[in-house]
């Protein structure tokens, strides 16, 4: 069927505002969601019913199906979430978790440490976003639930971490593919004086929303930093008691049992992630088999052999009639999750077929004076982010976009404005009720969906108004330490106003 072109209409922002909206609104994710995409779908299609239940049929279908072959890579990272749920069921179940809580409540003297641990284990697991959110999640929420830290804060701080420190990473999924992404883009522009590398470690410096957005995790986690309704859910937590304590009736847990499936978890994906990568690359190198590394088989190959090593770690502190409903227990704690990331995706592929991303890059004008171009720039690509749900594919459009005008409008700028573009990609995607990172980091904290993203936007958004600062400084000036500076004077002074206002409030 000839579905309907909105690449040039403003009706092709409506059906992901309206689900963002409603979410927001009716605080009803799953319902929100399907409206969404039920409209669009109507839209596509002209109204007509027939064809819309048949085109919501292909783009169910072809979530695991297309171009006439298998697309596995959606349905592995439901496997894995499937996988991640059993293994942190296991680890409840054999009382891991609780033991583990009870060692760091010895070593960890209060929530600061607590939350200082979540923060830091990034460093760790920084290799992939999905990974971090989920894996981080089940290894730090025994600890911030035994010190009364809210879910809220701990999927801020999941939030905050995953995909900034992915997006800054040259050794990782994300910076593996933006390289990639760059070297065709240096090419085709015929930009001498960088290679992909340089040209990649260049932005990441220049990356005023990722590097602050880190910087504030580490702010809030140390100074108990809490604005909007942060404060509310971390008041709450003082009162409240999560009962996420052994379930059977075998001996009491091991610390061990909870370190060795961890470390097993991660090794494993780091080496499925070089395996498959050097598989795919005609001559081994770490970054090039990150650049060229299959995420999703290599999450299943890691949640598989993490699952197995709890199995094994917890032989004789669960009992065997224990099992069935520890794993039944572990799958079915992930399938609001995994409703949420199926319509997250259907409304995904309703935004691509509208072309809702090429008409807001549209809304850019030829005649913008050249210093004001990497603002602009990250606050359109914000906005596209935050109505698709998706980083990478902000990166995918806006990317070439940038290069584009940047080499037309003022070719000193290209490095500033695709800056501009990564940042604003992971700010949108902060932002973003839709976006799958927003969506994991629920998942792993255990968190209300639209609490975590009510609590985590005034975060988001102030060091959004910093970084914009700091990209009007950088395109004024071209100094990138101008404007980092820029960025940091600024957030400084937002945090004080905060802090001033939220005294006095009080």
């Amino acid at each position: 069927m000839q579905l309907i072109d909105y690449s040039h209409s403003f009706f092709s922002v409506v059906p992901p505002f309206l689900a963002l909206a409603l979410a927001v609104i009716t605080r009803r994710v799953l319902l929100s969601l399907g409206i969404g995409i039920l409209v669009g779908v109507a839209f596509l299609v002209g109204g007509n019913p027939v064809d819309g239940l048949t085109h919501l049929k292909d783009m169910v279908v072809g979530l695991a199906w297309s171009d006439g072959d298998w697309s596995l890579g959606k349905p592995k990272i439901l496997v894995f979430l499937i996988l991640l749920g059993i293994f942190t069921s296991l680890l409840t179940y054999s009382g891991s978790n609780q033991a583990f809580a009870d060692w760091a409540k010895r070593h960890i003297k209060n929530r600061r440490g607590a939350k200082m641990l979540t923060a830091c284990l990034v460093f760790v697991t920084f290799i992939d976003d999905y990974f971090h959110s989920l894996a981080v999640g089940a290894i730090a929420r025994p600890v911030t639930d035994k010190f009364k830290v809210s879910r809220a804060k701990l999927a801020y701080i999941l939030d905050s971490t995953a995909a900034p420190m992915c997006v800054l990473m040259p050794v990782s999924s994300w910076g593996a593919s933006i390289i990639a992404t760059l070297a065709g883009l240096l090419v085709t522009y015929k930009i001498t004086g960088y290679t992909p590398m340089g040209t990649f470690v260049a932005m990441s410096l220049m990356n005023y929303y990722a590097l602050f957005a880190l910087i504030m995790v580490f702010v809030v986690a140390w100074f108990s930093f809490d604005i909007g309704s942060m404060a509310r859910f971390e008041q709450a937590a003082l009162n409240e008691t999560h009962n996420e304590t052994a379930v059977s009736d075998g001996i009491a847990g091991r610390v061990y049992a909870l370190i060795i499936p961890v470390l097993t978890l991660i090794a494993s994906t780091v080496a499925a992630m070089i395996y498959t990568g050097a598989q795919a690359s005609e001559t081994f190198s770490i970054l090039g088999a990150f650049e060229n590394t299959d995420v999703n088989t290599s999450l299943v190959f890691g949640g598989t052999c993490g699952v197995l090593a709890v199995v094994l770690c917890t032989l004789g502190t669960i009992k065997t009639a224990d099992y069935p409903k520890a794993v039944w227990q572990g799958a079915k704690s992930m399938f609001g999750a995994i409703a949420i990331l199926i319509l997250a995706w259907l409304i995904s592929t309703v935004v691509g077929e509208m072309h809702t991303g090429d008409y807001l890059s549209t809304l850019v004008a030829d005649s913008i004076r050249p210093g004001f171009l990497p603002v602009i720039l990250f606050l359109l690509a914000s906005v596209m982010a935050f109505a698709t749900g998706t980083s990478w594919g902000t990166f995918g459009i806006m990317l070439p976009i940038a290069a584009a005008m940047a080499v037309k409008v003022e070719p000193a700028l290209i490095i500033p404005c695709m800056s501009a573009v990564m940042a604003g990609a992971v700010c949108g995607d902060h932002c973003s009720p839709i976006s799958d990172t927003t969506i994991l980091s629920s998942t792993g904290a255990r968190c209300n969906h639209i609490d975590h993203v009510t609590s985590q936007l005034p975060y988001a958004l102030t060091v959004a108004a910093a970084a914009a600062s700091g990209y009007l400084a950088l395109g004024l000036t071209k100094s990138a330490l101008l404007g980092f500076g820029t960025t940091g004077i600024v957030l400084a002074v937002l945090i004080f106003l905060l802090k001033d206002k939220k005294r006095a409030n009080a």
